[in-house]
């Protein structure tokens, strides 16, 4: 999300933070020579991907004399609506950051918009860096389902869906960390009876879609989740899984654990929010933990959504070589840094997850909290990919059917037949 998907405007924030790093425009950056890596990524500079890279760029400029790294103002939501378009052109980047699952680096993967990075994963060991679950979202089938035989990404962190709290809040109206669901609707009632709505909600964009699938996976188990995302068997939208979640959702609407308004409520709006103190509580991803470590006005901590033993979460975003990239050696040369020990313990300090880091060198406390909380995940074996995956579109379509749900205009069963239908007919169209 998207898997998340995240910060549109946050390209802004990345082009101001590489402008000491990297130039845009010139005659003499001419793409093909060899001496300019045309890079794009939409990670905000305080994220630890963002702090991450921008080491990164340093040490690729370092090690590779006259070589410029010459970055584009882009957002997530102009790629991604725009990506076809621009990695059939000439204006196609050398390597970028891209949204991993079927919907997105699949699609792309099928339509031969793709570099196959086998030979290179083989050659520079990424592979062997990767466990299994993190490695399903790099690979695609000629179908576009990711799980299949050949590397068109490379992964360089792992995220997932938690619930981030104030703890403030929690204390001043004595609310007790949940450990169960049933906790959970509790604390959520008693802040709703003192005035506080409980939970920051962003559905005009992937936040809200997130809990619908929390929701879900609550009732559900591993074989659901390769059913839905891997296509492995049919997937029934009336049944419990999916009523549990539309249903649940649509009630803590109703009784104001969700603001109506919310449906209009863009993902940075929903976590500046939280920033500010307004919520007590916001279920969303991992790729918001290095912003949360500069809140000053409060206390925070984390939990995983309670009782679940599956949640939204995978690999991160890729690193994908677009097919008319053309610098190619020069975008393997940049994914290789960004494996490299010295990144990878620089992005787990700065509080992201790695996924080749040395533990003993993550001495960051929160950041230590964060990777205790992935590493329960991992031995549940929790990950469950995200909502959005299975087909293309099906971001827009569950935030339409999301927001439906906050703002009363469909029944839950209507919402599940909305969302079952996209789903089905791309499973018959990739033969699932």
């Amino acid at each position: 999300m998207f898997s998340r998907l995240r910060r549109s405007a946050a390209a802004a924030v990345v082009v101001i933070a590489v402008a000491g790093l990297a130039a845009c425009g010139g005659a003499d950056e001419e793409a093909g020579d060899g001496k300019t890596l045309k890079l794009w990524h939409y990670e905000g500079a305080t994220s630890a991907m963002g702090v991450a890279w921008t080491e990164a760029i340093k040490r690729f400029e370092a090690s590779h004399p006259g070589v410029k790294v010459v970055f584009e103002e882009k957002g997530f939501e102009q790629i991604r609506q725009g990506a076809n378009m621009i990695l059939n052109s000439s204006d196609a980047p050398d390597v970028m950051e891209y949204n991993k699952g079927n919907a997105s680096a699949g699609l792309l993967a099928k339509q031969g918009l793709l570099t196959d990075l086998s030979a290179e994963v083989d050659k520079r060991g990424w592979g062997k860096l990767l466990n299994p679950g993190l490695a399903t979202t790099a690979r695609y089938d000629q179908r576009g389902v990711m799980g299949g035989g050949k590397w068109y990404g490379v992964p360089n962190y792992a995220e997932f869906v938690m619930a981030y709290y104030n703890k403030d809040l929690f204390a001043k109206y004595n609310v007790q960390v949940p450990k169960t669901l049933d906790e959970l609707v509790t604390a959520m009632d008693t802040f709703k009876r003192n005035g506080v709505t409980p939970l920051s909600v962003g559905g005009a964009e992937y936040p809200a879609q997130q809990i619908l699938y929390e929701l879900a996976l609550s009732k559900a188990d591993r074989a659901w989740v390769e059913d839905f995302q891997l296509y492995k068997n049919k997937v029934d939208f009336q049944g419990p899984q999916l009523t549990y979640a539309a249903t649940t959702f649509a009630d803590w609407v109703a009784k104001g654990y969700v603001d109506k308004n919310s449906a209009g409520i863009k993902a940075e709006d929903m976590g500046q929010a939280f920033e500010q103190g307004k919520f007590p509580i916001m279920v969303s991803g991992s790729w918001w933990y290095g912003r949360m470590t500069k809140i000053s006005g409060f206390q925070w901590g984390t939990f995983l959504f309670p009782g679940n033993t599956l949640h939204p979460g995978s690999s991160g975003n890729l690193w994908v070589v677009p097919a008319k990239a053309k610098n190619k050696a020069l975008a393997y040369d940049f994914i290789d840094i960004t494996m490299s020990k010295d990144i990878q313990n620089l992005l787990g300090n700065s509080g992201g997850i790695p996924i080749a880091a040395d533990q003993a060198a993550i001495t960051d406390p929160k950041s230590k909290e964060l990777l205790a909380l992935f590493d329960t995940i991992v031995k549940q074996d929790g990950m469950a990919f995200y909502p959005d995956w299975p087909a293309p579109g099906y971001y827009d379509v569950l935030v339409a059917g999301t927001q439906k749900l906050i703002n009363g205009s469909a029944k839950p069963a209507q919402v599940l037949d909305e969302i079952a239908k996209p789903y089905n007919d791309n499973r018959a169209n990739v033969g699932g």
